[in-house]
């Protein structure tokens, strides 16, 4: 299966999708490739065709915290959807990544121009996007403040013995 029917374009119907890829334009980044820093304008958004991208945020005394990697098929951003436009976390490369890329005006744009179409991406930048986004830092936060052994038991449902 390709990315185009996988992950957040899967979730999108095939003329939705066809049109959202119509803006696309295609890009490769080397390993190591500061995307986006946290606070930043977020000016455009990524579907990972291929590699890798860790999103993180700074924490004071602590540096980098990776919050959860990204990969094929997955959307690399969603704060250009939502005002004020400016990134809640930063990112970059884990490895080489081949991505489609879209401009976030253009989008806005035609989801201004086409409520069905924005509609649809609206609901899969919710779904896909954020819902993930939250359940990824959820884990994340009972990995690191939790007491030894008590974040496998809440996210498995678990009790405590």
């Amino acid at each position: 299966m390709t990315v185009e029917g996988c992950g957040f374009l899967g979730a999108l119907s095939p003329e939705h999708r066809e049109r959202l890829l119509a803006f696309a334009h295609e890009v490769s980044l080397p390993a190591g490739t500061r995307i986006f820093e946290e606070g930043g304008a977020a000016d455009r958004f990524w579907i990972i065709r291929s590699g890798r991208v860790a999103l993180d945020t700074h924490e004071p005394g602590r540096g980098a915290m990776v919050v959860e990697t990204l990969g094929e098929g997955e959307l690399l951003g969603w704060s250009w959807l939502f005002e004020p436009f400016r990134w809640h976390l930063g990112a970059q490369t884990r490895d080489a990544v081949a991505a489609y890329e879209f401009d976030a005006d253009q989008i806005r744009s035609a989801i201004d121009e086409d409520p069905a179409f924005g509609l649809a991406v609206t609901r899969c930048v919710a779904a896909v996007a954020i819902g993930r986004r939250l359940r990824a830092a959820r884990t994340r936060l009972l990995d690191l403040y939790a007491p030894p052994g008590a974040s496998q038991q809440a996210r498995s449902g678990g009790a405590a013995p």
